[in-house]
């Protein structure tokens, strides 16, 4: 159905969000996928176990999501106090209490690494996220101009090999304590 819609020039290009490989593969072989949305960041690595060298076999582009951690990786929570009681990363399980203090420990060490090298912790993340991959395009959310701004300034940023090192060093895949999202039960009640 899709194919046909590009076929008949109701829209140019497919894309997939939160698709496995084989999911990825599948739609690929019905009809070329441009690009794929998940999230990614250092917070959230999952794509590296398969989806990137999936897609990149294919020619297809990465669409980034939630590259700061869902804001974590910005440093300006401290404490679950700083989260609104309404605030929907409340239910995540990153976001208990428990796995919130142990998180805040990982992202000092992104701040400290980003003040040694003079930029923000969220132009670091940014910037990390797209050493990655040409493919890969990072697309921060914010409703603030001067974020706005500071996002923007990650093009400005590069990372040296040894950089990278040391961002992999205290930041390694798996290192975030929480799964993304709440176990299905506790959403569905």
């Amino acid at each position: 159905a899709m194919a046909q819609a590009v076929e008949q020039g109701k829209v140019r290009f497919l894309g997939l969000s939160e698709a496995s490989p084989a999911t990825i593969r599948r739609a690929h072989g019905v009809h070329p996928i441009s690009a794929l949305q998940t999230e990614y960041s250092l917070w959230t690595r999952d794509p590296e176990d398969e989806i990137l060298a999936t897609i990149k076999s294919l020619g297809i582009g990465f669409v980034a999501y939630s590259p700061l951690g869902r804001g974590m990786l910005s440093g300006r929570f401290q404490t679950l106090a700083d989260l609104p009681m309404d605030d929907s990363r409340r239910r995540h399980p990153r976001f208990s209490e428990e796995n919130f203090a142990k998180n805040v420990l990982l992202v000092e060490k992104v701040v400290e690494l980003a003040k040694a090298k003079g930029v923000t912790p969220a132009q670091l993340a940014i910037a990390w996220l797209c050493s990655q991959g040409h493919n890969i395009v990072p697309i921060p959310g914010t409703t603030n101009e001067a974020r706005l701004v500071e996002n923007i300034g990650a093009a400005d940023v590069t990372l040296s090999a040894k950089d990278l090192q040391e961002i992999e060093a205290v930041f390694p895949k798996g290192a975030t304590s929480g799964d993304r999202y709440p176990d299905m039960s506790t959403v569905n009640g």
